[in-house]
């Protein structure tokens, strides 16, 4: 099976597994385009998926995440720069308390609450972008959605508290579930597509087990989560195999250390234009949703993507 990606970007196996990448022809470099979509969320919302890609902004309520640690520490500063957000394009606000940064500090789920739920409460009242919540704690899960949110964002895909999949499922949250490989080292499969595979695999049944609703859940690969730099590259190149699972893709990769490795940037916050890349790349490869710090440069990324996939299909119509 011949692999399409971005830009003309092929892998060049018929195994869809050798690393080297060559140029395709012209007649093979077009976009997959994502198959219509509808992830409904809580409170009776839902973000259409079909035609546009959408913005996820991060608002980090910690001292130590990797990139914005303290920016947006306190209250007033989370929920300002959560209204900038929007005001540049994001539809949607995913408020987290804990740095998942390799080394970060654990922190209490009292702790935890009590950084993200006063954002959350204030964040509902003041915009009607959908609010998510940054947790792998059941019940941080179930006093967000009490305060407002419509989202539960799992970085442990559900496999750390399966819980929460169960207050997805009782709130009718919009759940994503992430990919990780932490906590996993000693049953990581090699072929970084399968170790994708075989994760999603408990993850969902843990859900539908819960009762969560197919169109409610959303799939997130998780880079940087336990993976090197040639591993997530590997997720780019091969992103489009994953769209076969049957679920929108959330894609989190802005700033990471392997978009750093690729462009020279040691700062994290100098990554952002090579991020801007890696979003295009990765709508035009199927993903759907992206996770960003930087929500303008992201939104220019997308708008160039999506007017790509609008030709494409209008072609396809012709």
């Amino acid at each position: 099976m011949n692999l399409k990606g971005a830009w003309g970007i092929a892998l060049g196996s018929a195994t869809q597994r050798q690393k080297n990448l060559r140029y395709s022809r012209t007649d093979d470099a077009k976009p997959n385009i994502p198959v219509p979509k509808i992830w409904r969320v809580g409170r009776g919302r839902h973000l259409e998926l079909a035609n546009s890609g959408h913005i996820m902004a991060i608002i980090n309520v910690t001292p130590d995440s990797f990139s914005d640690g303290g920016l947006h520490r306190s209250l007033e500063l989370a929920v300002a720069h959560g209204l900038a957000c929007v005001r540049e394009g994001a539809a949607i606000l995913d408020v987290g308390g804990e740095s998942t940064r390799p080394g970060g500090a654990p922190v209490s789920a009292a702790e935890e609450q009590d950084r993200v739920l006063p954002v959350i409460e204030r964040l509902t009242k003041e915009t009607d972008a959908l609010i998510s919540v940054d947790t792998y704690r059941a019940e941080t899960a179930r006093l967000a959605m009490a305060a407002g949110a419509h989202i539960i964002n799992d970085v442990h895909g559900l496999q750390r508290e399966p819980a929460i999949a169960s207050v997805a499922a009782a709130t009718g949250a919009g759940l994503c579930i992430m990919h990780t490989g932490r906590g996993r080292e000693g049953e990581i499969i090699d072929d970084v597509i399968a170790d994708q595979h075989a994760f999603f695999k408990v993850s969902l049944a843990i859900a539908e087990a819960a009762g969560v609703a197919s169109e409610a859940i959303v799939l997130d690969p998780g880079f940087g989560f336990a993976k090197d730099s040639d591993h997530n590259l590997q997720i780019v190149a091969r992103f489009a195999e994953l769209t076969e699972i049957g679920f929108p893709w959330l894609v989190g990769a802005s700033r990471k250390r392997f978009i750093g490795a690729a462009t020279g940037r040691e700062i994290a916050a100098d990554r952002d234009i090579g991020t801007a890349a890696t979003t295009a790349i990765l709508r035009l490869a199927g993903a759907a949703i992206f996770r960003v710090h930087n929500v303008a440069a992201n939104r220019d990324a997308l708008g160039i993507a999506d007017a790509l996939i609008r030709v494409h299909a209008e072609e396809t119509l012709q």
